[in-house]
């Protein structure tokens, strides 16, 4: 049973930390990344990190935003654990991602577009409430998520006519 998510951090809105994200993505698409972006938050609204995908400009698989925001954020702290964050991210966190942030123990994740494809939160599996997981994390879902979606949607549409020119 998934967790109730609480109400933004005191000054914010689900969709002020989604604003940081999005930025995140748009530049992203702008570096012919997947245009993906992520930001991690302090249970009292604090910006801790940002981070768009990277696998391409890193050569690694592993460079997604929610990873590379995770990566930021530990080394800022001094920890691993990054208990009481709040993740916004532009799309539903994969399996890895979920993964990840269950081992970091973050809190909620706040997300723009769901995965049909590989959504590893709501849309293939709910990855947050796997019963052999250590962790549990509450969800928001579909905050920005016209923007988020048409941000995917058209960056892949150039993709797609740029290979038939």
């Amino acid at each position: 049973m998934p967790l109730t998510p609480p109400d933004p951090p005191a000054g914010t809105s689900w969709r002020s930390l989604m604003d940081v994200a999005f930025a995140q993505a748009c530049m992203a698409a702008k570096e012919g990344e997947s245009p993906i972006g992520a930001a991690l938050f302090a249970p009292d609204g604090a910006l801790l990190a940002a981070a768009r995908n990277n696998p391409v400009g890193l050569n690694d698989p592993t460079a997604h935003a929610e990873v590379l925001c995770l990566r930021q954020a530990a080394a800022r702290l001094g920890n691993y654990r990054l208990t009481g964050t709040i993740l916004a991210v532009t799309l539903e966190p994969c399996l890895m991602c979920t993964g990840a942030l269950i081992h970091a123990r973050v809190a909620g994740v706040v997300m723009g577009a769901l995965d049909p494809r590989a959504g590893a939160v709501i849309s293939n599996l709910q990855g947050h409430a796997l019963p052999f997981a250590n962790h549990r994390m509450w969800f928001v879902q579909g905050v920005m998520e016209e923007e988020c979606s048409t941000l995917l949607k058209r960056f892949f549409l150039e993709k797609r006519r740029g290979c038939t020119r």
